[in-house]
């Protein structure tokens, strides 16, 4: 039998107890060498590592000479991430292209530097000759995340130039694979439904003149139907998602990993990798996951004693995954709210009625109500709960009939986003100090409307 596909043995089990037994660490000795465990420390304070000026997140701020929490905010080069969504919402256009154009290059574009970079993204979004037979289609796997790390890291063999870290070539390739990621994750998916489903195939070709967001609906629906709204409110979620600091755990990764002189698809794969875990891009399918298992085991979704009592089981590791999670809740930084969360619940009430499911929503609105209660009571707490981000997104994309199997690839449909302005920051900075005062901490900066541009 091959070697992957070999169970495993008594021998192995004893030989992993032995690994179990030599490669412990006193859990002491973390607090005695102030080591962080995450990237975190046990309030939840990141480990500076770098600098960035990406975008800034604030959690707490100093009130008579002490650190307090405060409403969560997030700001993408100095713009409140509020104002910035609420401008393209509120002009009823699409925010991706832009949002990538003021990360990227760290101011928004005006209409004409708009259109031109929505038509070189445009241009970009083909494949090679026979990608898609030839890579995609062969051998497809049950996870798109691998899938969409073994597509980046074969497109290395179809670049010209793939070791070249000079700025404007790793631009070109950061460009390259921001317009080719929801390619290359709806059909990761189609040949795995295809495949390893045995369900019809549809590939689809994206449309030069429709938005990212549009062209996601369009290459995964088989009639390639979608309406306004759904393409807005999946706009809006690949913005929320696109940036968060440079402490998370993917973009932590790109940081370390293009410090290290490497090319762009070797990093970028890294950066995948690190998404993929439960514990960051994969957090959304946890969320759908129990709240299915809740409504299975609770009677009466009014009865909020009910939905108490199913909250402490989850925390009593005696629910769903007996992790003792409850997923959606918390945030390594945000402690009263984030602010992504407030920005995404406006929509999902009516994305919820559209589509026949109030009553999943109004469940979703008590557990976001009542965890917090729940968890202080049953935990000892460092600091405040609230939902994050990933408690709405996934509840979104079932609504909007994604599968499971594309929700964290819509993650790093977004997030590449980031990971290329912060491997893009790297090598700009990487061995010289540009700003003697350079800070993490962003002024900030208002925005301004299209038109003002």
């Amino acid at each position: 039998m091959s070697g992957f596909n070999m169970k495993v043995t008594p021998q192995l089990e004893a030989l992993t107890d032995i690994c179990k037994e030599n490669s412990k660490i006193d859990v002491d000795l973390y607090g005695k060498y102030d080591v962080k465990r995450g990237l975190r420390d046990i309030n939840g304070k990141g480990v500076l590592a770098g600098l960035t000026q990406i975008s800034n997140i604030v959690s707490s701020k100093v009130v008579d000479g002490k650190t307090v929490p405060c409403e969560g905010e997030l700001y993408y080069r100095g713009i409140n991430i509020e104002e910035l969504t609420q401008g393209f919402l509120s002009d009823k256009r699409f925010g991706f292209e832009e949002t990538t154009y003021l990360l990227l290059f760290g101011k928004l574009p005006n209409k004409q530097e708009l259109e031109e970079f929505k038509g070189i993204l445009a241009a970009q979004r083909s494949l090679p000759r026979n990608f898609v037979r030839d890579v995609i289609m062969k051998a497809p796997s049950r996870d798109m995340m691998n899938t969409l790390s073994r597509s980046v890291l074969t497109l290395y063999s179809y670049d010209a130039d793939p070791e070249n870290i000079e700025l404007s070539n790793v631009l070109r390739q950061c460009i390259n694979l921001i317009s080719v990621f929801p390619m290359l994750s709806v059909y990761g998916y189609q040949a795995h439904r295809h495949y390893n489903l045995g369900k019809s195939l549809y590939i689809h070709n994206p449309e030069k003149h429709l938005s990212t967001a549009e062209n996601i609906l369009l290459m995964l629906r088989p009639d390639k139907k979608y309406t306004p709204f759904e393409a807005t409110i999946l706009d809006l979620a690949l913005v929320l998602h696109m940036e968060h600091g440079g402490g998370n755990n993917s973009t932590f990764t790109t940081h370390v990993v293009s410090s290290s002189g490497t090319d762009t698809y070797s990093t970028i794969a890294a950066a995948l990798g690190s998404l993929k875990g439960p514990k960051h891009g994969g957090a959304n399918i946890k969320v759908v996951s129990m709240f299915h298992d809740m409504k299975r085991h609770i009677k009466d979704p009014n009865d909020e004693d009910e939905i108490r009592d199913y909250l402490i089981k989850l925390l009593h590791k005696e629910a769903f995954d007996k992790r003792g999670l409850i997923y959606g809740m918390g945030h390594a930084v945000y402690s009263i709210s984030d602010p992504r969360a407030q920005i995404f619940k406006k929509f999902v009430k009516q994305l919820a009625i559209e589509k026949g499911r109030k009553r999943d929503y109004e469940l979703y609105a008590k557990i976001e109500r009542l965890a917090p209660e729940v968890i202080a009571q049953e935990r000892r707490i460092y600091k405040g709960v609230s939902a994050n981000v990933d408690f709405y997104s996934g509840f979104v994309y079932s609504m909007l009939g994604l599968p499971l199997e594309l929700y964290t690839p819509m993650f790093a449909i977004a997030r590449i986003v980031g990971w290329s302005a912060h491997r893009m920051e790297e090598l700009i900075n990487t061995d010289k100090i540009i700003r003697p005062a350079y800070k993490n901490v962003l002024e900030e900066q208002p925005y301004v409307s299209l038109e003002e541009r």
